[in-house]
């Protein structure tokens, strides 16, 4: 156990914690400094090293620029932020009375659970680091992404200092290409999914509340959906409309709802008759309140690892569309178009699939690897049987 802290070295955490896990190390919180400190190193290195995209970046008239920029300095001032309010907070509460009760909320046992699942940190590691580079990518990408110089010198360069993931038959810079198609394909998988649970949810919901008929005819309407081959209906609707992001996210999210809606009308089918959904009807608290503000909110667990795992599945069928030809279009890049653009030429400029290849892969087993961690934290079986 940690000796206590001393009262004299309250007054130094303040000034240390304006830099980022510097006063966190003083009240011994070893593990968060360095996540802050680290963090905050980044974010100050990428705006040092790219100091000329960055202020260029901040008078750009371009939307993708604006939303970087503001995004880098309001990380850096909410990390400051963050960081002189919870080492205040650390500090003051080792000289209070511990509370014998911290820490056994079901939220808090299920946070502890979390990050003791050392294949699920990693996984959230990995996912949060994508959606950075994301974000970020105006300033992280070195090339313009379509830009396209003297192809007889620059088309087909392998992978080297000035072109990580080398060049394609274009002389288009493939690292540039690939930050970029981050944005593109872990934006369809998360708007899509988004989509998805909300819908299934409501939908289930509502079928499994009210029953009787209501019940039959949404079920039955979700059979029929099923019935039809999901990958075809993808085709022809791709087919159809016009494959832009906001077309991918809409046909992707309506057309994977129907798992969810199933699993949470089971889960309201037996939340339905607990004691505190009678209390919540006795004292004549309208339908909407009972299913938003209770029933909901109590499905909520397995929903979350339901969609974790759809993340990953929805940014497959992305790449898979795109693969095909009939997603996302060049010259827009995703990583899908970027496998199927290296896919002619796999055995002479192996590069072109590998690298955005291995970008999916590892994103898809990260959020199925977080999805295990959301599930083995969030089991209701065995969520307090350790800490309590």
């Amino acid at each position: 156990m940690a000796r206590p802290l001393e009262v004299s070295k309250v007054p130094s955490v303040m000034p240390l914690a304006l830099i980022p896990g510097l006063g966190h190390f003083v009240v011994r919180r070893q593990k968060r400094a360095w996540h802050l400190l680290g963090f905050f190193v980044a974010m100050s290195a990428l705006v040092i090293f790219r100091w000329d995209v960055f202020w260029a970046a901040l008078s750009s008239p371009h939307i993708d620029r604006w939303i970087a920029t503001r995004f880098l300095i309001g990380c850096l001032l909410l990390s400051i932020a963050f960081s002189v309010w919870d080492a205040r907070r650390i500090a003051r509460s080792l000289f209070e009375p511990p509370d014998e009760t911290a820490g056994r909320s079901p939220f808090r046992v299920a946070m502890r659970r979390f990050s003791e699942n050392s294949l699920a940190l990693i996984a959230l590691y990995v996912i949060l680091f994508f959606y950075l580079v994301a974000i970020l990518a105006p300033l992280l990408a070195p090339y313009d992404p379509a830009a396209m110089g003297d192809i007889s010198a620059t088309r087909y360069l392998g992978p080297s200092l000035t072109h990580p993931f080398g060049t394609d038959e274009f002389g288009r810079d493939w690292f540039s290409r690939a930050v970029y198609g981050a944005r593109v394909s872990l934006s369809v998988g998360l708007l899509a999914v988004v989509v998805a649970v909300t819908f299934g949810t409501l939908f289930g919901s509502i079928s499994g509340y009210f029953g009787g008929f209501i019940d039959n005819i949404f079920m039955r309407l979700v059979d029929v959906i099923i019935s039809i081959p999901t990958f075809f209906l993808l085709l022809m609707l791709v087919g159809v409309f016009e494959a832009n992001l906001l077309a991918l996210v809409l046909i992707l999210g309506l057309t994977s709802w129907t798992g969810t809606a199933r699993f949470i009308r089971g889960e309201i089918l037996s939340l339905k008759e607990r004691e505190f959904i009678e209390s919540a009807r006795a004292i004549g608290l309208p339908h909407r309140l009972i299913i938003f503000r209770h029933l909901i909110p109590n499905a909520a667990a397995p929903v979350l690892v339901s969609a974790a795992l759809m993340v990953g599945g929805m940014i497959g069928a992305e790449a898979g569309l795109s693969f095909l030809g009939i997603g996302i279009r060049p010259p827009t890049p995703s990583w899908g178009n970027m496998v199927s653009a290296g896919g002619d030429a796999i055995y002479t400029y192996w590069w072109l699939a590998l690298f955005p290849g291995v970008l999916l892969a590892v994103t898809i087993l990260a959020f199925n690897l977080l999805a295990d961690g959301l599930r083995d934290a969030l089991d209701p079986k065995t969520l307090m049987r350790r800490y309590v």
